[in-house]
């Protein structure tokens, strides 16, 4: 009984700790120039952008108020978060929901029992490369792989200088050459052209934990601290051993934690280096790759230290494989299914060239949310073919230890994201079309690092494991906007059955897809049974 008592008022104190933060925002247009060269149509929220970042502590309650001034629908996904029995709050635009129809609004709210460094952003209708991204920092309260005095955000984003929904039109047109010709974009830091950043202020001796996003909707992003070294503690929201490397490069949707400890001299300010570059454009100088430089300064005023410039082959990037997990967890053992899958692309009978993972290229699903009909079919849920071929659904069962290797036969590196869980990253190596025999293959170590968001090199394979412990719909894509948009994702609806039985779907939610004219129940064409008359036929 005393134990009882005990157990009570710790879980009153944990409720009283915990805050329910409430952030308003109102989702529309507005014209901006934000890499110093174009003035265009873009996305943001209560007339600013950047967004204002969002900053909660694990265990609070975050209300997301929406609304949509758009005049198409939206919806908000917050990257990296699991979303543990609250499937419905993920945000993903007609996987997890309809989005909300223009002129209305809808309230997210989910408890957030994870820490670390993720972002909120638009996952509908390429509403992030537009603009709907932002930082999210949740802080913790358990104990660091290393103490720091200060944090220090810096989030990387790409910025073309047109709109990206209107490029998709381009590349998804069958009159038109494939690909066409690329479109170098801009880089920005912390929402500002790089060029004019913002300086960071050191104070001797303290020490700095830097979080570095890259929001990019396509570009990779480089970061370095010439003169300093950068401990990294945390990748993707997972605390790893402290790695002492000199620089991090970072896919769209990867995020690291790095301490920094400053000098103990204020005699001289430094600087640091972003470079946006893509291996899937030509190398121009001057537009790719583009470096940015911003001050690091200890002392206004003071010189800047010259520090030998580095290739970068001689400087050590972090490396995930190389990472051990903070918390010590094993690599997972047993697995219960591998998930092959090859990214590649082809032309298909509508001579649009598109990217697939598995049979077909994944569509958004035009009529029923994926999650919508996996609440609604009963059995029937667990046969992948009653969401259709085009979402690519691999049903899985509740506890399963899945194995996803993934071939990449392109030239063009891919950073690939899984809603609702982490990886472990167990093995690289190069592809069979890889020519290059002396490339070793790379294994983890005895507790491999884990993350929500990994990079398979151009001609190379990785594999990853995850434990499907959380009952819901999720979605695994490549998070380069227009690949995604191209095709190359796939679904994994997990443990469907329990899924029924422990969550629901608000109301607010199916009124949404019916005031749009679409359907909340049903199979993958809004019907019964097997019956899949109505859906587009996904080309072949």
């Amino acid at each position: 009984m005393l134990i009882y008592q005990y157990l009570l008022i710790l879980v009153c104190l944990i409720c009283c700790w915990a805050e329910r933060v409430v952030v308003d925002w109102n989702i529309g247009y507005l014209e901006v120039n934000r890499d110093g060269h174009f003035t265009r149509k873009a996305i943001g929220v209560n007339g600013k952008l950047p967004v204002p970042p969002v900053y909660i502590t694990s265990g609070d309650t975050l209300i997301l108020n929406v609304v949509n001034s758009l005049d198409q629908p939206t919806t908000v996904h917050a990257h990296g978060i699991f979303q543990k029995g609250t499937n419905h709050m993920d945000g993903a635009g007609m996987v997890t929901q309809c989005g909300i129809p223009p002129g209305t609004n809808f309230t997210y709210e989910y408890t957030v029992e994870q820490a670390g460094t993720y972002w909120l952003h638009g996952h509908f209708n390429h509403q992030n490369s537009e603009g709907l991204r932002t930082p999210f920092i949740v802080y913790d309260t358990d104990e660091l792989p290393m103490q720091y005095d200060e944090d220090v955000v810096v989030s990387l984003e790409d910025w073309y200088p047109v709109m990206v929904a209107d490029r998709m039109k381009e590349v998804l047109d069958p009159t038109k050459p494939f690909p066409p010709p690329p479109t170098y974009p801009y880089g920005l830091i912390n929402g500002i052209n790089g060029n004019d950043t913002q300086v960071i202020v050191f104070e001797p001796g303290k020490k700095y934990r830097f979080r570095v996003l890259n929001m990019g909707s396509t570009e990779w992003f480089k970061f370095t601290l010439p003169g300093h070294k950068l401990h990294v503690i945390e990748a993707d929201g997972v605390y790893c051993e402290p790695q002492e490397v000199d620089g991090l490069s970072l896919g769209p949707g990867q995020r690291y934690s790095a301490v920094v400890e400053a000098k103990q001299s204020a005699e001289f300010n430094y600087v640091y280096n972003a470079t946006l570059f893509a291996n899937f454009v030509p190398n121009l100088p001057g537009l790719n790759p583009r470096y940015y430089t911003g001050l690091i300064q200890y002392r206004e005023g003071a010189p800047i230290k010259q520090v030998d410039a580095r290739d970068d082959s001689e400087i050590v990037w972090a490396q995930d494989i190389k990472m051990q997990a903070f918390d010590r967890q094993p690599l997972l053992a047993g697995v219960s299914r591998t998930v092959s899958t090859i990214a590649g692309s082809q032309k298909f009978s509508d001579n649009v060239t598109r990217a697939i993972l598995h049979k077909y290229p994944y569509m958004t699903p035009p009529i029923v949310p994926t999650l919508f009909s996996a609440m609604s079919m009963g059995a029937l849920a667990s046969d992948s073919e009653i969401y259709g071929p085009q979402t690519e659904a691999q049903v899985i069962g509740l506890d399963e230890v899945i194995e996803i290797v993934m071939t990449n036969d392109t030239p063009i590196d891919h950073s690939m994201h899984l809603h609702g869980h982490n990886f472990q990253i167990t093995e690289y190596g190069p592809a069979s079309s890889n020519n290059n025999s002396s490339i070793p293959i790379q294994r983890c170590g005895g507790y491999p690092m884990r993350r929500d968001t990994f990079v398979v090199p151009a001609l190379h394979y990785i594999r990853v494991r995850f434990l499907a412990n959380n009952p819901g719909v999720w979605l695994f894509h490549c998070h380069m906007d227009i690949h995604f948009a191209l095709g190359l994702a796939m679904t994994f609806v997990e443990a469907p059955e329990v899924l029924q039985k422990t969550q629901s779907v608000p109301e607010q939610l199916k009124k949404m897809c019916v005031a749009q004219g679409l359907k909340a129940e049903g199979n993958g064409a809004g019907n019964q049974g097997m019956d899949l008359t109505g859906l587009p036929a996904p080309p072949h």
